[in-house]
């Protein structure tokens, strides 16, 4: 009778082990408490939007009122002063593609110029895109409307547009993915072929730019979407109003001096103001992830 002697080589068991994902109960726990966080301010929403005016102040914030009224608080919103909900909404959408559009475009084209190109003044123009992305927005509003003021841009959507075209973080963001996502040799090569800049870049660099110009999109449509400081010292027309400052109109109106019982309208509201933020985040998540996880792993 003969029996085997099985050996275990250490350094091939510590890799082994390596592989395998680890679990932290720490970790676990702390991100429940951060999923719990943000799904309650998004889960009173919902129910919310779902009572009548009286349930508002009668049942739990958390829990339904005495009736189901989420399809009527949608039609009065939209249907409430001559539909002006879904002529703000067409106002955040124009802000949107214009502005976070373009501020995509351009912040695209200057962070691969200044990745792949050289020229004078380069290092002064890198400095002052970083120093950009140190001052907060709401400390150039007021100069901007002084700015806009005399040239006579305020209460125009151009007010809101031409400011969110810049994006400098944007720009220091494809500049940092140009430089590891494009790789130099390939545009030489292009170049050699006899293609043009032009050519090398929509049909070379821009597929492999694709994440990082997304993640850039994402940034600047929350950025457009959500603005509300820049539109509420820009703006006194309530028709070219966003989202943002109409439905703080409509919280005012209702806690005001001659209140009007319009809450279920405006809590639904922002549930509808919420909806096209995450349909959009859910639809290019896929490019997002793939952005941020490219150059992670070297071959």
């Amino acid at each position: 009778m003969t029996s085997a002697i099985r050996t275990v080589n250490p350094k091939a068991h510590r890799a082994q082990s390596a592989l395998k994902p680890r679990k932290s109960l720490a970790l676990t726990l702390v991100m429940i408490v951060f999923l719990i966080y943000a799904l309650i301010p998004l889960a009173w929403l919902v129910i919310n939007a779902s009572k009548t005016q009286a349930d508002l102040f009668t049942t739990f914030g958390l829990g339904f009122g005495n009736s189901f009224a989420l399809w009527d608080n949608l039609v009065d919103t939209v249907t409430y002063r001559d539909g002006i909900f879904l002529r703000w909404l067409g106002n955040t959408l124009l802000y949107v593609v214009l502005g976070a559009g373009g501020a995509t475009l351009l912040a695209t084209l200057a962070g691969y110029g200044l990745a792949k190109f050289t020229f004078p003044g380069k290092r002064a123009y890198f400095a002052t895109v970083l120093g950009a992305v140190a001052v907060p927005g709401t400390a150039l509003a007021v100069p901007t409307f002084l700015l806009f003021s005399q040239v006579g841009l305020t209460n125009t959507p151009w007010s809101i547009i031409i400011p969110s075209l810049i994006t400098p973080f944007g720009l220091y963001l494809i500049w940092v993915y140009t430089l590891e996502s494009v790789p130099t040799e390939l545009l030489e090569a292009a170049r050699l072929d006899g293609a043009s800049e032009m050519r090398t870049f929509f049909t070379i660099s821009i597929r492999l730019l694709t994440p990082g110009i997304v993640t850039v999109a994402l940034f600047a449509i929350v950025a457009t979407w959500n603005n509300y400081f820049l539109p509420l010292i820009m703006l006194s027309d309530p028709a070219w109003y966003p989202l943002t400052v109409g439905l703080n109109q409509w919280s005012s109106q209702a806690s005001g001096v001659a209140a009007e019982p319009i809450y279920n309208l405006v809590i639904a509201g922002s549930l509808i103001t919420v909806i096209p933020i995450v349909v959009i985040f859910l639809f290019l998540q896929r490019f997002w992830q793939s952005g941020l996880s490219a150059g992670s792993v070297k071959q």
